[in-house]
């Protein structure tokens, strides 16, 4: 093993909360902060482009994850997770959304996040941001990451909210603001076009301090504790074990994969799992994976007319010169341009479903691609209630985990997909938009209406696919079942947190990069200072 180094604080993972916390606590220029990440530096050409997205899947930058076969699906799924600086939030759809009041509010009073709710964690939340459109005091100006209105917006996206709004939703401004409901059109995580990820908004600008080092391609093995207090991390690079001690603390960022498993290769988890796989229990605690959900999308595709569709007709060379050069046109769009929030269960009115969509087939992750223009439109419920687990497959930290979400496993997640796509299956009949569709693609069928309710739920097995939204495996609390407490410290253990999305209790109600941001936001405070205005 090569010679130990020393530093106050170890984050590892440099994903949308480890680069945060890397910039945050390097801004003390007596801190001395280690961020190691397994992945390589954020060069992949595609990653800039917000329409490249597509190619980004199954690449280099990507973990390329898939679940077990889920028993309510008879499939596997498959798990796409960044890999590489700035992590997910360098291969998402680059949608900015916050979630609702009620989510951050139900963490405080339902799991004992003291701390969390919504009036805690908005100040965060604006400091993060800086909005090209919206502004105080529900929204930020001046922070680093850059959100705002997409350079490109294809006419069936503008066509879907008139059909929505036809169909009877109000039209929503702020898209993320505390409560949205109704439908307009997304604002994204770019400057000037261009995908503007946590390694651009807080690493890069930190990088020529002298007190933050950052190791790319090193994977993190183990949190070494003595006793019950994290003293470092091995981790392994170019082939060498190394060890990097903390004078301060151990952060894991992760993600809602990684940090359990590295808790779990540490000694600190659930008994039964460290003795099957033979590894010392260090710290029992046995919520280490469990909680384990996620958003599902559940897609209707027509084939369009008198249109175009982005991936085919437009994505040419004429027009990446166009978007190299001035950041604007097709290769400026995150194919997620437009989106609603709605109840679609009767007597309900609190928004419990989300739909999301654009001019072409980008959300069946890599299942079929039309040969032909289309337009989809998918149906998410925010709240599900099926719960899974990850676990180890072996105690070989270069082994992936085995990642069961048990999606469907409470039939009520069906119910709200069936609900939502019969919502998107009427506002598809309406004027603005129906003069531009020639037919169902998925499913396939001459009447969309007339599909009963065993139809369209073997299509929402068959074809749903993840949200990228996984949250919950080290869940914060005041429970026996907490993993971190609501300071992000690991029960049972000193000078270690957990800083990731994995903290959730329960996912918030729509995408959950700026929610992970917030996460490690407040994080930094709860580590250095307080929030100071």
């Amino acid at each position: 093993m090569a010679s130990p180094e020393s530093f106050d604080y170890i984050i590892v993972g440099a994903g949308s909360a480890g680069c945060v916390l890397a910039s945050r606590l390097s801004e003390d220029p007596a801190a001395r902060v280690l961020l190691l990440e397994v992945g390589g530096e954020d060069t992949n050409e595609n990653i800039k482009a917000p329409a490249a997205v597509g190619l980004l899947f199954h690449s280099e930058v990507d973990w390329d994850y898939r679940t077990v076969e889920q028993e309510a699906a008879a499939r596997a799924f498959y798990w796409p997770r960044g890999k590489t600086l700035g992590g997910s939030s360098s291969t998402n759809v680059m949608i900015y959304a916050r979630g609702q009041r009620e989510d951050y509010d139900g963490w405080r009073d339902e799991h004992g996040a003291t701390g969390w709710g919504f009036k805690d964690v908005q100040p965060y939340f604006v400091r993060a941001e800086r909005n090209n459109r919206h502004g105080p005091p529900s929204h930020g100006t001046g922070g680093p990451l850059h959100v705002e209105d997409r350079r490109y917006t294809h006419e069936l996206s503008h066509a879907w909210v008139d059909a929505a709004l036809a169909w009877g939703l109000p039209p929503v401004g702020d898209i993320a603001g505390a409560s949205p409901q109704g439908a307009g059109l997304t604002q994204v995580t770019c400057r000037d076009g261009r995908r503007w990820s946590t390694a651009d908004a807080y690493l890069r600008p930190a990088l020529d301090r002298e007190n933050l080092t950052v190791r790319t391609g090193a994977l993190a093995t183990r949190v070494v504790l003595e006793r019950t207090k994290a003293v470092g991390v091995t981790y392994l690079r170019d082939g060498t074990e190394h060890f990097a001690r903390a004078d301060s603390e151990v952060l894991l960022s992760g993600g809602v994969v990684n940090s359990p498993q590295l808790l779990m290769l540490s000694g600190i988890g659930p008994t039964e799992v460290l003795r099957e796989h033979g590894i010392d229990t260090a710290v029992v605690s046995p919520g280490v994976g469990k909680n384990l959900h996620d958003h599902v999308l559940a897609p209707i595709v027509w084939e369009t007319r008198d249109t175009s569709d982005v991936i085919l007709d437009l994505l040419t060379p004429e027009n990446l010169q166009q978007w190299t050069k001035t950041s604007d046109g097709p290769f400026a769009s995150n194919y997620a341009e437009a989106m609603a929030y709605l109840s679609v269960t009767p007597g309900v009115s609190r928004p419990d479903t989300q739909l999301t969509g654009g001019p072409t087939a980008f959300i069946l992750s890599g299942q079929e691609m039309p040969a032909r223009p289309v337009f989809t439109m998918n149906a998410t419920g925010l709240q599900p209630r099926s719960r899974g687990q990850l676990t180890l497959a072996s105690k070989d930290p270069q082994e992936k985990p085995l990642i069961d979400p048990r999606y469907f496993t409470d039939p009520e997640d069906v119910t709200t997909l069936l609900r939502g796509l019969r919502t998107v299956i009427e506002i598809g009949e309406q004027k603005p938009l129906a003069e531009f569709l020639a037919r169902p693609y998925m499913p396939d069928s001459t009447d969309l209406a007339a599909l009963d309710e065993a139809t369209l739920a073997n299509h929402i097995r068959t074809w749903s696919g993840t949200c990228y939204h996984p949250v919950g495996t080290c869940a914060m609390g005041d429970s026996d079942a907490a993993v971190v407490d609501p300071e992000l410290r690991v029960r049972g253990v000193t000078g270690l947190r957990v800083v990731d999305a994995s903290v959730m209790p329960t996912i918030t109600s729509g995408n959950t990069n700026a929610p992970t941001i917030m996460i490690a936001e407040k994080a930094a405070d709860l580590i250095r200072r307080p929030l100071t205005s």
